[in-house]
């Protein structure tokens, strides 16, 4: 039997992924919220013993952390054995890191320069929305003829890592109506039995 507990924080994109991954499997687990206004010299210490980059998410297994959150999402694909997808595993592997170098770096920042900032220089917010709009605009282009998840018919861990900062909107001021695939696939992401937004799934 496996005894999971998970760090995170509600506002943490990254902790949104681990949590709808754990959901979605139907794993339980405990969760336990982080505070990433404190310090990270004054964090909680068990959070801070688990951490090893000082950073959420963390997943801890019987004892065993494992941070970085598409390490947890093939982690997790690799043991349960879903949410795999129906292609061949390298792909997976080139979703994740294409997240991880692009939704990461433009839509995250977006989102913090807009929304948890104050006083951000337009030129800073300009450069990331122009980014933001080329990472969309490449997904709307996969999606397009293509009534279906990244990797197939069903949900998979590039979805999820891929969408898990997509859901905040208000907060980074992008309209999808201009990526009608992007939003119809958002569309089968929240369709599916489990999904629920971040602030009702980190609390």
């Amino acid at each position: 039997m496996l005894n999971l507990v998970l760090y995170g924080n509600r506002e943490s994109g990254h902790s949104y992924k681990v949590k709808l991954a754990l959901t979605l499997l139907g794993l339980e687990h405990e969760y336990r919220p982080v505070d990433l206004t404190i310090e990270r010299n004054n964090r909680p210490p068990d959070f801070r013993e688990v951490s090893r980059f000082g950073e959420v998410p963390v997943l801890v297994t019987n004892g065993e952390p494992l941070v970085q959150s598409n390490a947890i999402l093939m982690h997790l694909a690799r043991v349960t054995g879903q949410l795999r997808g129906e292609c061949d595993p390298d792909r997976t592997v080139e979703w994740m890191f294409w997240e991880a170098n692009r939704i990461t770096f433009s839509i995250s920042n977006l989102r913090f320069a807009r929304h948890f900032t104050k006083d951000t220089p337009p030129d800073v917010i300009a450069w990331h929305k122009a980014r933001a709009k080329a990472d969309l605009d490449r997904l709307d282009e996969e999606f397009r003829g293509k009534d279906q998840f990244l990797l197939g018919s069903t949900i998979s861990i590039a979805d999820i890592a891929c969408c898990s900062y997509l859901f905040w909107p208000e907060q980074t001021g992008l309209d999808y109506s201009a990526w009608t695939h992007v939003s119809a696939w958002l569309d089968r992401v929240r369709a599916v039995p489990g999904w629920a937004h971040p602030y009702q799934l980190l609390v």
